[in-house]
């Protein structure tokens, strides 16, 4: 097996933007993707091809089709390779690959919080989600330092508290830009204060990053649904605060924290 060697499942817009980024660091990446054009150098000839020297497994496919790769990839793996996924949802991956790999086969969770643009751009440090199977410390602990070997900043937590936190500001966010753009925002708009233009910002990223991926992010993570209701709600209670008298101080918006 290869030491550094990487393969690479899925080559949609992050799973190309992370090839770069590994190959940059000097990682040998064999790509699986028969849904993509894969670059002639990067491309394996079929799965099995891909995964033949690997030590590690990136899961880069979309998370609804991940139960499905896993059983096709199941019988191929072999003990030393590590597994991991890289979807913007945890909890049922993580739950998926525990089933599905066991205490056999070596994996983790992962969701980088980067994406193409990011990339593009070159922020630094990134910063990645790392959510351990209790089978598999020694995983985590490896792609971690994968991880950090590519000027990212490693953060641990609990499938289930990531979710909660994506639903609440991941989610969120693209709900948001989903709504303001079926309502008719678009960059034509002139007449944009800066407040506007950061909402602006926010579906530039969300358009350029991950645009594609709204219906997972909402539907794949369970507290998704939640935290629509209750942003909902209290939408629709500032709306129906403004329809009556009220001091004006009682509406105004909170500044920030010192």
């Amino acid at each position: 097996m290869t030491r550094g060697a990487v393969a690479l499942l899925g080559f949609g817009r992050f799973g190309a933007a992370f090839a770069e980024l590994l190959q940059r660091a000097g990682h040998r990446v064999r790509v699986h993707d028969p849904h993509a054009q894969v670059p002639a150098a990067l491309a394996a000839k079929g799965l099995a091809d891909a995964l033949a020297d690997a030590q590690w497994v990136v899961l880069a496919m979309p998370v609804p089709h991940l139960r499905t790769a896993l059983a096709e990839l199941r019988p191929l793996l072999q003990p030393g390779q590590v597994v991991f996924d890289v979807g913007s949802v945890k909890l049922h991956p993580c739950e998926q690959m525990d089933e599905i790999l066991g205490e056999d086969i070596a994996h983790v969770g992962t969701h980088p919080l980067f994406g193409p643009l990011s990339l593009a751009r070159g922020d630094r440090p990134l910063r990645v989600v790392l959510c351990p199977s209790a089978a598999h410390a020694q995983a985590a602990r490896s792609v971690g330092e994968l991880f950090r070997a590519l000027d990212c900043e490693v953060i641990e937590l609990d499938a289930a508290i990531h979710d909660r936190a994506m639903a609440r500001t991941h989610a969120m966010a693209f709900f948001l830009a989903k709504g303001l753009i079926d309502f008719g925002v678009d960059d034509s708009l002139t007449l944009a204060p800066p407040s506007f233009q950061g909402m602006q910002r926010m579906l530039d990223a969300v358009r350029g990053d991950a645009g594609h991926l709204f219906a997972a992010i909402q539907r794949e993570n369970p507290y998704a649904q939640q935290a629509r209701a209750q942003l909902l709600a209290a939408l629709d209670a500032v709306h129906r605060q403004l329809q009556t008298p009220a001091d004006d101080d009682s509406l105004a918006i909170p500044g920030s924290a010192p």
